[in-house]
């Protein structure tokens, strides 16, 4: 017979099953069955009785001493069986006193009978109920477990010191899978796997980091460098509950048809980006020889020739962005690093969409506390500027206002593109910087747009060693602000 049991040893995943002596686990299974106790209870009535009506001690002992037989048959066998094991106790009680010449008054014997007979009934519905809450949780536990169980994540939960208290199934084939230690705590099991990860130092890194925060959550990737299998790892802290004490959650989950389906999804950005240059340049060229004839066209002619410009210019912006976004993917962008004046950028930025904001009847300004130069790519740096004030331009209705602040930071910069605009969700916030992600209220109001801006900017301030964040009130406006650093030694 098989016999599941919690391994002894500390940071063991699951349990094992072990083989019990056959000896033993009859035993074991003699003692789960149902009416055991009862039998012990009844056996334990006829030996005490024995003992009274052998050695004459019926009267010292007393009905007292086959109360705890009658508890025990009770509250195992139910009311029924319990009542017949009172009224047997009290006639086999009385029995060995009759044997004993002793004088028991109708008062005695009732009294006594009734006790055993309360013990007996209600010890029997206290077993009843306490079995039919121990079903219900027993219940309960097999749902969780299942569920659990039917889970795509690995999931575990350790103590604080990090020794694997519980793990569902899902994480005890992924443990296989990767070829993790059977012992040691889980932090010690992830580290042993550091050189079969294709970037073992940021990996080990990440580890560390996750030892030396405990109380922080922490989200990472890693990708095994054998089988080019990624894998997404969740872990954060649980606060201790009703008898338990504190310690984490950790969750796994392969990701690999993801970061597939990722690779693909930017092959296909850059090949359709090289694919349609080639035409757009084609097009330019001649739109730039039609400008020589353009006054012959008359005004129908002309107004379609503008509308082939405004289509090719803006055809051709979203082939740069799709290109830059797919040198961003490949990190090859290399910045180019000069003392840059962002005033000067901004303004340049501002003056830009200037002409699109007056016809829109938006008002742009510029406002700076004449803030240090910084150590920056002024290109990049110019393409985040237009794609946030274009971006506050578009999304400000008539008469609103686009203000973008310049200040000093320390001996770095702080840039502020607010605008008074339509807003964004404050659901959907989490998600503007991911690629073609476009908010509820542009595309309600059908507001052209790729979804590209924010992600490259975020890319190429991070890439400065930057940061960017955003605030947003739907139907009140949105402030995006730009922190770059000091330059280093400064």
């Amino acid at each position: 017979m098989e016999v599941l049991l919690f391994d002894a040893r500390p940071g063991d995943a699951r349990v094992s099953v072990s083989k019990l002596p056959s000896t033993l686990g009859r035993a074991v299974s003699f003692a789960h069955r149902r009416y055991v106790v009862s039998f012990v209870g009844f056996a334990g009535i006829l030996a005490t009785w024995g003992v009274m009506l052998g050695f004459s001690l019926s009267t010292k002992l007393g009905i007292v001493t086959l109360a705890p037989w009658v508890a025990l048959i009770g509250f195992d066998a139910g009311v029924s069986v319990g009542l017949v094991g009172a009224v047997l106790a009290a006639v086999l009680w009385m029995t060995a006193a009759n044997a004993e010449d002793a004088n028991l008054s109708t008062a005695q014997i009732v009294v006594r009978t009734v006790s055993l007979v309360v013990l007996g009934v209600g010890t029997a519905v206290a077993g009843r109920r306490l079995r039919a809450s121990e079903e219900a949780h027993r219940g309960v536990a097999a749902l969780q477990s299942s569920l659990i169980d039917s889970t795509l994540d690995g999931i575990c939960l350790t103590d604080a010191d990090g020794n694997i208290l519980i793990a569902n199934r899902t994480m005890g084939r992924l443990v296989r899978e990767l070829g993790l230690p059977a012992e040691g705590t889980v932090l010690e099991r992830l580290l042993a796997i550091a050189d079969g990860i294709t970037e073992p130092e940021r990996y080990r890194e990440r580890m560390r980091a996750i030892a030396d925060e405990p109380k922080a959550a922490s989200t990472d990737e890693f990708e095994v460098a054998e089988t080019g299998r990624v894998f997404r790892g969740f872990t954060a802290p649980v606060p201790p509950a009703s008898g338990v004490r504190s310690g984490r959650i950790w969750t796994l989950r392969e990701v690999t048809a993801d970061r597939e389906l990722d690779r693909m999804r930017d092959a296909f950005v850059a090949t359709v980006s090289h694919e349609l240059r080639t035409p757009l340049t084609s097009i330019s060229g001649f739109l730039e020889l039609m400008q020589d004839e353009e006054e012959s066209l008359g005004a129908p002619g002309r107004k379609y020739l503008a509308v082939i410009r405004r289509s090719t210019t803006r055809l051709h912006a979203l082939v740069e962005d799709l290109l830059l976004v797919a040198q961003i993917e490949a990190r090859r962008i290399e910045l180019e690093l000069a003392p840059v004046d962002v005033v000067a950028v901004a303004t340049q930025a501002v003056e830009s969409v200037r002409a699109a904001a007056t016809e829109k009847g938006v008002t742009v300004d510029v406002v700076a506390d004449h803030p240090p130069a910084i150590l920056a790519d002024g290109h990049r740096l110019g393409q985040v500027l237009d794609n946030l004030v274009s971006n506050a331009v578009k999304f400000t209705r008539e008469g609103g206002a686009v203000t973008v602040t310049v200040e000093a930071d320390g001996g770095g910069v702080r840039l502020t593109v607010a605008d008074t605009g339509i807003g964004i969700p404050l659901d959907e916030q989490g998600e503007v910087f991911s690629r073609f992600f476009r908010a509820s209220t542009a595309t309600r109001q059908a507001i052209p747009g790729t979804g590209l801006g924010l992600a490259i900017s975020r890319a190429l301030v991070e890439q400065h060693g930057g940061s960017i964040a955003l605030h947003s009130r739907e139907g009140q406006g949105t402030s995006v602000t730009v922190t770059l650093p000091a330059p280093s030694g400064a």
